[in-house]
């Protein structure tokens, strides 16, 4: 995995999940960022591991997975590029809820959650903004979630 400087405020513009930021804080998240090109299988993090980062996708896919008991680790959802990866890092008590692995080489900008929490401490209207997005975020995964568990789970059909 290589790492170099992070992304621009340009960048960052660029990106439906920061659509309408003000400037400033589109400047100031971009500070904490790092460029990162993973290979492919790279295990981005696990179900229960400690959650530092989010990542916001610029090129390639990954699949999120959750343990389910007697299947192993079942795949809820695939996230394309442009996709916004992790938002345990921003909710205590920072822990993973989901598995997440690269399909194939991803591109991507990781951001420091201890960083952004500061950033959102020091200026309310960023946190505010940041916990709506997120917020959007949290409910799609909810219910990609459960619609793969409905699939998972359904009962087979009865004749009647």
């Amino acid at each position: 995995m290589e790492a170099t400087n992070g992304g621009t405020r340009e960048t960052l513009a660029e990106e439906r999940f920061f659509a309408g930021m003000p400037g400033s804080h589109l400047a100031a998240l971009a500070a904490t960022a790092t460029a990162m090109d993973v290979p492919a299988g790279h295990r981005f993090f696990e179900e229960g591991w400690a959650a530092g980062h989010f990542w916001l996708l610029r090129s390639g896919t990954v699949a999120l997975d959750l343990q389910v008991p007697g299947r192993g680790a079942v795949v809820v959802e695939t996230l394309p590029p442009s996709s916004v990866l992790g938002w345990s890092w921003m909710f205590p008590p920072h822990i993973w809820r989901f598995g997440a692995v690269s399909l194939g080489p991803v591109r991507a900008l990781r951001f420091e959650g201890a960083e952004v929490r500061e950033l959102c401490a020091a200026d309310l209207r960023l946190g505010y903004d940041l916990t709506l997005r997120f917020g959007a975020v949290l409910l799609d995964r909810l219910e990609a979630t459960r619609v793969r568990v409905l699939d998972l789970y359904a009962a087979p059909d009865r004749p009647a």
